[in-house]
């Protein structure tokens, strides 16, 4: 187990020597005294707060260093580092990992990784029958498509969306698109749980939609068609034919 080395006297108590390092760098945006940190036996760093505009929480780093027996205390590097409190920029994070959907524009490309994990060579069976049945060579058909943990990523994917099973439309709905002659069913291993619509009247259509996912515009729906005006009933008062018979008498 490692431990971090005491500093030495002479290096620690060399504090003017170090502001005079930093002041030469940063003239009068050099602090107050803050700490000493030990690098190794022979070197230690003095931090001093930074008098900087927008630099709240960051310090002068000065590292001073011993170069021997009868020599005089030497500056190695002064650095502005950001303290513990120091607010700082969010970790850089590639363009590629920070494309989210929806974010591909006209005329934008985006290509995809040789080793994206989302995509397999095409003369590997898949065990997609759809992709097999015309993969029995290599390099017949496509050269890549989607794994298994992809295709299963994207299917957990859409049954959560808003063509899935749970959304408002969905359990709104009197019957599944699965039933419905507009659904039509994707090809491979999929085939069993999506489909695409083709109504152009629902709001779903063009769309891949849960086998369980269902709206107003469904094909096998009926309803009892009336008139869209209220017709009062026909009510037949024979009351006035007693009146007038006992007028008459």
């Amino acid at each position: 187990m490692s431990t971090t080395p005491e500093p030495d006297a002479a290096l620690a108590g060399a504090v003017e020597r170090a502001r005079a390092a930093a002041r030469v760098e940063a003239g009068d945006e050099v602090g107050a005294h803050v700490g000493v940190r030990p690098e190794n036996d022979a070197a230690v760093t003095h931090l001093f707060d930074a008098d900087k505009p927008g630099y709240r929480g960051w310090h002068w780093a000065v590292t001073v260093a011993d170069a021997g027996p009868g020599t005089e205390v030497t500056v190695s590097e002064v650095v502005l580092v950001p303290g513990p409190d120091a607010l700082v920029a969010p970790a850089w994070v590639p363009w590629q990992q920070r494309v989210q959907a929806g974010d591909l524009g006209v005329g934008d490309l985006l290509p995809t990784a040789p080793d994206d994990p989302r995509l397999v060579p095409a003369y590997l069976q898949s065990d997609d029958e759809a992709v097999e049945e015309v993969a029995h060579e290599a390099g017949l058909g496509r050269v890549r498509v989607m794994s298994r943990p992809a295709r299963l990523e994207a299917a957990t994917r859409w049954q959560g969306g808003e063509y899935g099973p749970r959304s408002d439309m969905a359990r709104s709905a009197p019957e599944h698109c699965g039933t419905c002659g507009f659904y039509l069913p994707v090809a491979g291993a999929l085939r069993a749980a999506f489909g695409v619509c083709g109504n152009e009247i629902a709001p779903a259509d063009g769309h891949v939609v849960h086998v369980q996912y269902g709206c107003g515009a469904h094909s096998e729906l009926r309803i009892e068609q009336g008139s869209p005006v209220l017709v009062a009933d026909l009510i037949y008062d024979d009351s006035l034919l007693d009146v007038e018979r006992a007028s008459a008498e």
